[in-house]
């Protein structure tokens, strides 16, 4: 299970590099916040749907960093760079462990 978790958020972390730099190519961030689609009900729905998910994967991030500083800057990094940083944090877990080891090891916390 931690092979195919690892090769899942690899996926993940490249299709959001890779899109990510399509659309910044495409259209720099600061001319669509100031366009019309920006205030479309459909996309500020998105929005609050996409924070309010990044926010509950940073409560597990919470749990399992044990610093306040290291707690601060997942933080910061899950808002300002969404599933990239979601998908950075789980490779860094899935990597600190065998991968045949049982997902209690990467959900829980780890013991000091």
């Amino acid at each position: 299970m931690i092979i195919l978790l690892r090769v899942f958020f690899l996926v993940v972390l490249a299709s959001m590099l890779w899109v990510t730099s399509w659309a910044s190519l495409g259209q720099a961030l600061w001319d669509f916040i100031e366009s019309p689609a920006a205030r479309d009900r459909w996309f500020i729905a998105t929005l609050f749907d996409a924070y309010w998910g990044f926010l509950t994967f940073y409560i597990w991030v919470a749990y399992k960093e044990t610093g306040l500083v290291a707690r601060a800057l997942w933080l910061i990094a899950i808002l300002l760079l969404g599933n990239i940083a979601m998908a950075v944090y789980c490779l860094r877990e899935l990597f600190r462990v065998p991968a045949g080891a049982p997902l209690s090891s990467i959900l829980l916390r780890r013991t000091p």
